[in-house]
């Protein structure tokens, strides 16, 4: 199968998941944020009490709401939250996650079970690691600071 075939029927299921870092809807933006740098993530998943994601409150929410300054971080981060469409489920293909991500320009997706149970988070990251350990020939990955061109001909 190749690239195109592959992204259409391998499930989201097969990307590499990281960790749901759920959150209550009472809790402060600032401890979301107290929370999201203690995980070391741009992300938190705010979570009813089944652990159904209700929303995600993120880093590009947060620049936002410190727009507005340092009071707004005492908000409860219900009142920030982006929509329920962050959610895809993990039998559903990764061409749907990558369509959603790009249609409304999200770099996280929750993944959800067949209960709607949050079971991890994908995204660009995610995608970017399965298309590179599954077509290496495809993705022309180039070290940071190499040369673009070679400064001399190579051969005689």
């Amino acid at each position: 199968m190749g690239l195109h075939q592959n992204v259409m029927r391998e499930s989201v299921s097969q990307l590499e998941l990281r960790e749901v870092v759920p959150v209550t809807p009472q809790m402060t933006c600032r401890e979301a944020v107290d929370l999201m740098r203690r995980k070391r993530h741009g992300y938190v998943v705010v979570v009813d009490p089944q652990d159904r994601p209700i929303g995600m409150f993120t880093e590009r929410v947060l620049v936002r709401l410190l727009l507005r300054g340092a009071a707004a971080l005492e908000e409860p981060v219900s009142k920030h939250i982006s929509p329920r469409a962050f959610i895809v489920r993990a039998s559903e293909p990764i061409a749907k996650a990558i369509q959603m991500m790009r249609t409304h320009d999200w770099r996280f997706l929750c993944v959800v079970d067949d209960r709607g149970k949050a079971i991890g988070v994908t995204g660009q990251r995610g995608i970017m690691e399965y298309l590179a350990e599954h077509f290496p020939r495809q993705v022309k990955a180039q070290m940071i600071g190499s040369k673009l061109y070679m400064d001399q001909r190579e051969g005689a």
